[in-house]
């Protein structure tokens, strides 16, 4: 398995104004992260996990500091650039699964090859073909509201890794789902980042299951610090 660095983030600092009163989010935070491997995020409300995901994957800039993902200074890049970039390398999962309620498993999974310019043929291919890495070879033209909770969610982890992305950040994946099918996602996950060598990142409140990844950090007072 190829170790490289895939994530390198250095001294960033993320604040908002609100009003008069400035409110510091992130503090001079680093972060390394290995090609597939776990990493769990941990931390209270309100102490930056969402955010530092929002940075990560492209959808806002720190105030200071440098996001590295494969070698690219993200944070350089203009919209349009991120947009692009977002699209190949990195893949997201909700606690809510996003999928488009109007399109079957299949054709939520082949979305963002299709965006990416992939020919139609070629993108049936592969969703199915990831649908069947996670266990859903039979529910290809279901609708979501035809599939459970752990069902959907399941596609919607197929969708983040269509475009084989280097990082996969997933915001508490398992908060809608109970412990069985929990325990059944992080599980794929696992399995997956070998398949894939994809580095993972998760934030959660749920340690049982964070201690399931491979590594797991907290996030206090705007810095991320070892168990």
């Amino acid at each position: 398995m190829n170790n490289h660095v895939v994530v390198k983030c250095e001294h960033l600092t993320k604040s908002y104004q609100d009003g008069e009163v400035q409110l510091d989010i992130l503090n001079d935070l680093n972060l390394d992260l290995e090609a597939g491997t776990t990493l769990a995020i941990v931390g209270s409300s309100g102490s930056g996990k969402s955010t530092l995901l929002h940075l990560l994957g492209t959808l806002d800039k720190p105030n200071q500091g440098t996001i590295k993902i494969k070698g690219v200074d993200t944070t350089e890049l203009n919209r349009k650039q991120q947009a692009e970039f977002r699209n190949k390398h990195i893949g997201f999962i909700y606690q809510f699964h996003h999928l488009l309620m109007e399109f079957s498993a299949l054709e939520n999974v082949m979305l963002p090859l299709l965006i990416g310019g992939v020919a139609k043929s070629d993108a049936k291919l592969q969703a199915t073909e990831m649908l069947h890495n996670v266990g859903l070879s039979h529910r290809v033209s279901h609708k979501p509201d035809q599939l459970s909770g752990g069902e959907r969610q399941r596609v919607a982890i197929a969708r983040a890794l269509i475009t084989k992305p280097a990082l996969v950040l997933a915001d508490e994946p398992t908060g809608n789902l109970d412990k069985e099918n929990g325990e059944k996602i992080y599980e794929l996950i696992n399995q997956l980042k070998v398949c894939h060598n994809t580095a993972f990142i998760v934030v959660t409140h749920d340690l049982e299951l964070a201690a399931k990844l491979d590594k797991t950090m907290f996030i206090k007072q705007g810095q991320l610090v070892s168990q």
